[in-house]
């Protein structure tokens, strides 16, 4: 969200502030007090206050008593340097000013050059967890059909394995489309740090069923050949 842009009366404040307390009027320190606004929105005040507060000063007149006809050359001198002393420190002042705007807007492109790899970098760690949690749900769907396999090749139920194969998936299909519109959702409203997080745990929650499957699997295999081996005797 952009800075709300300062008024004159703060500006105008905070100048005299640092005036009054002996220290340079900048925009960097006039900022710092005022807390918001952009550097360009300050200076723009800021010159406007100079103006009032610090008129450029008038030049001595430029009649020539006759009595000092032969100081011409030294009075004329002085006159020009005197004359040309004001609008020398509001050029200075000006340039500083010009200086201070510049490496204002240096700090402000490095931090959005920060922002945007910070960005890329959290970007291809949402893909990558994304990539796994793909891997894990076919995973996990195999071996939960497998899992029905086993179970039902004891009775010969061939049927009941493809009913329960089919339902599995469609079970499977509607929780991956409904975590993908969660994920969706979550991203929009808390960012891509908090979604790459509920991906981890969602992988991580998979493996542990995919372990569980795992070692059910080898329980039921176990069964399998205890019923197998009684039959035969």
């Amino acid at each position: 969200m952009p800075d709300a842009i300062p008024t004159y009366e703060e500006v105008a404040e905070a100048a005299a502030r640092l005036r009054e307390e002996g220290n340079p009027v900048t925009i960097d320190a006039v900022r710092e007090i005022v807390g918001h606004g952009s550097a360009a929105a300050i200076l723009r005040h800021l010159a406007e206050w100079r103006d009032a507060e610090q008129p450029m000063p008038e030049p001595p007149p430029a009649a020539i008593p006759p009595e000092l006809a032969t100081a011409l050359t030294d009075w004329a001198r002085r006159h020009a340097e005197e004359a040309g002393a004001g609008a020398r420190d509001a050029l200075e002042r000006a340039r500083a000013d010009i200086d201070e705007l510049l490496r204002s807007g240096d700090e402000i492109e490095y931090e959005r050059n920060q922002a945007q790899a910070i960005n890329a970098e959290q970007t291809a760690q949402i893909e990558q967890l994304q990539v796994e949690l793909r891997d894990a749900r076919r995973v996990a769907t195999e071996a939960l059909v497998s899992k029905a396999k086993d179970q039902l090749a004891i009775d010969g139920k061939e049927r009941q394995i493809n009913d329960l194969r089919q339902q599995l998936e469609r079970n499977v299909a509607a929780s991956a489309a409904d975590s993908d519109a969660r994920l969706a959702a979550e991203m929009e409203l808390v960012g891509a740090v908090t979604a790459r997080d509920e991906f981890a745990s969602e992988l991580k929650q998979l493996r542990q069923q995919l372990e569980t499957i795992k070692a059910e699997r080898t329980s039921l295999r176990a069964e399998m050949d205890a019923l197998r081996g009684r039959r035969q005797t």
